[in-house]
């Protein structure tokens, strides 16, 4: 991971930081009664939905150690063991062993009635969470085992169930038609109190089943702004900081800095269905054009990675993996003209877009650009109303499995299939990675899958964003994690 280099904020960036910082972090409590330090944390997004579990909010919750999952995945992204010991597969159904001894924030005890409620809960949710998109499932508690029982059957429950939208809570948390995850989750910190939208706080649960927290709590502030974050950290109000802006990161102290490796692509789709891209050597002709390492260079200073696949450093099994691909070779654009669309919300794809066209151009395409906010450019892109489309695509979405991500981008049925691709090679290599069981097998059969997409040069992968954590001088144990389900552990504490 790379360390970035420190310069001195100018002074108008400082003052506008410190305004967007005022009453911010005041009044909030750095030492606890036991002498231990509380750790400050700035994030990058408030709530959006009252931080209930069924939502992206879930991974907050993660994130801060306060609710979890019945099994969790390691760095290779199989499931191992959390409220769960054990788990085995019979046909359609799993069953899974509660671990003994586990209580709510709430001193009640974590049983399988408990487990049954909130996954059929999550299950039953309208809508459901994104992880059980497409996906039937049933729970019933029995003894000290759950067990799930899906419509077909799916090697990929345990990962499933390793999402934070799947967070096992007390029952207190389901009075309502909202789920309330105040003091109701089983981790090492329980959540004491939320601010809307501004702020939330939580305390060490020392009847955790696992390691004692070191840190006495955590006291949270949500803060939108990238430049007033970097601020935070810069002037010690915050000990973690979230999501530090690429052009705020070479202003700070380089010792307080870590890019972190993130599960997603900066990829060109080219549309195969109609117009220029029906054409595998105009595909291959752009594919060739593209100078990745130029558009990592210029466009994001260096702090991301080139990509040699669909899949990136966050998943650092996949490069040993592949063999070298048999590429079409490219053809004469000759002057054809085609549209590139992208998106705003993300701020350096249309600088990647620019940089794109001076590239294509001078292999002999006319390009032009559409350039709208996401919201109002997506229905657009899916319905192949452009040549290519830029697109920053999450590769291990929810289950920490990537056949998803490229069953739904490139599959004939798949639901995001941007490029329109329809090639029977690429399916059945698709169905088999779904079909394979969790492990070496099914990564390598995952691989397939990719070398079959990319043989098409339907998707032309660019580059591997980062994220850049900002760890003041004093905190140890801070979780740097590609997937972005930790930040906060047990082990994390501000000396």
């Amino acid at each position: 991971m790379r360390r970035l280099t420190a310069r001195l904020l100018p002074v108008t960036a400082l003052a506008s930081a410190s305004v967007l910082l005022t009453g911010c972090f005041a009044g909030t409590p750095q030492s606890a009664a036991d002498g231990g330090k509380r750790i400050r944390v700035a994030m990058m997004n408030p709530p959006r939905s009252g931080l209930s579990p069924l939502t992206d909010d879930a991974f907050k919750l993660s994130r801060w150690s306060t609710a979890e999952t019945l099994v969790t995945l390691d760095a290779e992204g199989d499931a191992v063991p959390a409220l769960a010991t054990a788990w085995q597969q019979q046909g359609k159904t799993w069953t899974f062993t509660l671990r003994d001894g586990v209580t709510f924030h709430d001193g009640t005890e974590l049983t399988a009635q408990a487990v049954e409620r909130s996954l059929t809960r999550a299950a039953t949710a309208s809508p459901k969470p994104r992880i059980l998109d497409g996906v039937d499932l049933t729970v019933k508690a029995s003894g000290n085992t759950v067990t799930v029982t899906t419509a077909t059957e799916d090697p990929l429950v345990p990962q499933r169930l390793s999402s934070p939208q799947l967070s096992i809570l007390a029952a207190r948390a389901y009075r309502g038609k909202t789920v309330d995850p105040v003091g109701a989750g089983t981790g090492p910190f329980r959540l004491t109190k939320v601010n809307g939208t501004s702020s939330a706080s939580l305390d060490r649960y020392d009847g955790y089943w696992g390691k004692k927290a070191k840190a006495p709590g955590i006291d949270v502030t949500f803060v939108p702004d990238g430049t007033a974050r970097a601020a935070a950290l810069r002037s010690g109000e915050a000990d973690i900081v979230e999501a530090i802006p690429v052009s705020q990161a070479a202003l700070l102290d380089q010792d307080l800095i870590t890019e972190v490796p993130m599960p997603r692509t900066n990829t060109l789709y080219l549309h195969t269905e109609k117009g220029v891209f029906t054409d595998p050597k105009l595909r291959a002709a752009a594919r060739a054009a593209i100078d990745a390492p130029a558009i990592v260079k210029g466009v994001y200073e260096g702090r991301a990675d080139t990509a040699r696949g669909l899949l990136g450093p966050a998943l650092p099994w996949a490069n040993g993996l592949r063999t070298p691909l048999k590429r079409t070779a490219p053809g004469k654009p000759g002057g054809a003209a085609i549209t590139i669309g992208t998106f705003t919300d993300r701020a350096e794809l249309p600088e990647v877009a620019q940089t794109l066209q001076q590239q294509l151009q001078k292999a002999g395409f006319t390009v032009k650009l559409e350039v709208r906010e996401y919201a109002n450019i997506e229905s657009d892109a899916l319905s192949g109303a452009f040549d290519a489309f830029i697109l920053s695509r999450a590769t291990i979405l929810d289950s920490g499995d990537p056949a998803a991500y490229l069953y739904s981008d490139f599959a004939s049925q798949g639901s995001f299939n941007i490029s329109q691709l329809a090639d029977p090679a690429v399916d059945k290599a698709l169905d088999k990675a779904a079909a394979t069981p969790t492990g070496d097998a099914r990564r390598k059969a995952v691989i397939a899958a990719e070398a079959a997409v990319l043989a098409t040069d339907a998707a032309v992968p660019m580059l591997h964003e980062r994220v850049i954590q900002g760890d003041a001088a004093g905190v140890v144990g801070a979780a740097h994690d590609p997937r972005e389900r930790l930040l906060v552990t047990a082990d994390t504490q501000v000396k």
